[in-house]
């Protein structure tokens, strides 16, 4: 963990933990996490030995997209806390030495953001309207939508309105849920507006911002029909990339934002989300004056292969590399299936959704031993890691959730056909022998738990030396100890086709992929090792940290 919170570079090697709030910890016993459980579990982060927590949105929102569609940038929904409880959190974070980065979303806002209200009841032609992306409907009467563009839950990308004397009227532009309309970055005061929330947070202590759909701000002015790719909805069947995402204009919006973030002391800094089509489109993100990190998606769909692997990472350094960026290393977030859940399926790489793989046999105990080596693989590369809560646990993508819980809105928009994201999002397990696990005051959770978690609560892990709980706390604990993994320097080592090696000033990282067990280089000393090692021998799917003689 870094200790001093003056350090401008602290997001070159940080890890940074990542908190979907509601599921995290429940301090006021109503079954949803807050700021108030959050506070009280800062101890936890400090212990496990993070540099940054990513807290997923926590403003007042009507939740039809789990806080990703926002009404009030400048406060904290009354489900989780207050403005108040969220200035203090940040304050505590900062003397346990950690950073405090929030999500913002400035693609779209909520439906029932003042701006968008404002313009329904303003009507056609009026200048509120022009901070959205209104547009009279095609064919007899204006009753088809604008263009063929499908969103992102499924179903049209376009929903009509009501004038004010009832008749149908315009269709606005939704690119996710019809209650999330995207915003028209064309329009001066959208800049403004972001210029400021950005500086309310900066002002309150807050140390950087996770930009949410970086990639999708600027769309096409012609707003022209689309095609897109059966797997990948950001390209064309004919490989040509998309009309609403990725635009060269959107650059200069962070420009702008990167001068605003600069003109604090210490600098704050920026995290993209941004789903682009090759490394090298993700570098352009991340010059000397734009963005500081992103995440690497391209590392997190790699397959489960020394070849496939490495090729992700070597990728990835040659293209951020060329910006000077250093590269940021992810296993799962709040919008993929937890990849112990992914490693555990015979055919993982591509697949990010649960209503791809869940026809597919899960191995536990493979996922678990395969994610255990992911792990050292992803804490030993030069770069900054991000942990998605729950992993340093072990836990599973719930895949049985009963339908008429879920809230993930993917649901309802694909007919009712794919479960989406909710099974990734179950609160956490804190202690105990069965639901709610310590999660909050006896309250049931606002999603079930699986009772086999109880094997992996946080209490019982931190006792077992043989958990993934204390695998983290070591590696993180070493991670910033050895002087050989604090520098950004790396040296690929042939040890088989089979085999991943690399040397950092004295530590070398193995990771054997093959069937057959790997000696360990004489003399070597074993500092962590994700499964067991006899007589110098690595078995298969497994990592070791070795200090060379």
């Amino acid at each position: 963990m870094t200790d001093d919170l003056d350090d401008a570079l602290w997001w070159r090697t940080a890890a940074i933990y990542q908190v979907y709030v509601r599921s995290f910890a429940d301090g006021d016993g109503d079954g949803v996490g807050d700021v108030a459980g959050l506070r009280a579990r800062l101890p936890y982060l400090r212990d496990l030995g993070v540099d940054a927590v990513w807290l997923n949105p926590w403003y007042v929102s009507p939740m039809a997209d789990g806080g990703y569609d926002v009404a009030d940038f400048r406060d904290i929904d009354p489900v989780l806390g207050t403005l108040e409880e969220g200035r203090a959190f940040i304050e505590e974070a900062h003397t346990h030495g950690i950073r405090v980065v929030l999500d913002i979303v400035p693609n779209h806002v909520s439906d029932r953001h003042e701006w968008f209200r404002r313009a329904l009841a303003a009507g056609p032609g009026a200048p509120e309207r022009e901070l959205f992306l209104f547009r009279d409907g095609r064919g007899p009467g204006g009753d088809e939508p604008p263009n063929n563009w499908i969103a992102d839950f499924g179903g049209p990308a376009w929903t009509r309105t009501t004038d004010p004397d009832g008749t149908p009227g315009q269709w606005y532009l939704h690119l996710f849920a019809p209650e999330q309309p995207d915003l028209n970055w064309e329009h001066p005061r959208v800049h403004e507006e972001f210029r400021s929330i950005l500086r309310f947070w900066f002002d309150r202590g807050v140390d950087g911002f996770r930009i949410d759909v970086a990639h999708g701000l600027v769309k096409d002015p012609a707003l022209p029909d689309f095609e897109r790719h059966s797997r990948d909805p950001y390209l064309a069947a004919d490989g040509h990339t998309h009309p609403y995402a990725d635009l060269d204009e959107v650059h200069e919006i962070y420009r702008d934002w990167r001068r605003v973030a600069d003109s604090y002391d210490p600098p704050r800094v920026f995290v993209a989300e941004a789903w682009v089509t090759t490394p090298e489109r993700l570098a352009r993100y991340l010059r000397p004056d734009e963005l500081h990190t992103a995440f690497n998606f391209h590392y997190l769909q790699a397959p489960w292969t020394a070849e496939g692997m490495r090729e992700s990472i070597d990728e990835s350094f040659a293209a951020l590399g060329s910006v000077g960026a250093p590269v940021t290393w992810v296993l799962s977030n709040h919008d993929v299936v937890r990849h112990v859940s992914r490693f555990g399926r015979p055919d993982h790489a591509q697949h990010k959704a649960l209503s791809e793989l869940r026809d597919e046999p899960f191995d536990l105990a493979l996922g678990t031993r395969r994610a255990r080596a992911a792990a050292l693989l992803s804490m030993a590369l030069p770069g900054s890691v991000y942990l998605y809560q729950g992993e340093e646990l072990g836990l599973w993508e719930v895949e049985d959730l009963p339908p008429e819980v879920l809230r993930d809105p993917t649901w309802e928009h694909s007919g009712y056909t794919d479960p989406g994201r909710d099974g990734c999002r179950v609160p956490l397990p804190w202690s105990g022998q069965e639901p709610p696990f310590g999660f909050g005051d006896g309250a049931e959770p606002w999603l079930p738990q699986p009772a086999g978690w109880a094997t992996l609560t946080a209490e019982r892990s931190a006792r077992d030396p043989g958990s993934m709980l204390t695998l983290y706390r070591h590696a993180l604990r070493l991670r910033r100890a050895e002087p050989g993994l604090t520098g950004e320097a790396m040296v690929w080592v042939d040890m088989g086709e089979e085999v991943l090696a690399f040397d950092r000033e004295g530590v070398r990282c193995v990771v054997n992929f093959g069937a057959e067990p790997v000696d360990s280089p004489e003399g070597a000393e074993v500092l962590l090792a994700s499964g067991e090692v006899v007589d110098g021998r690595l078995p298969r799917d497994t990592a070791v940290w070795l200090r060379l003689p």
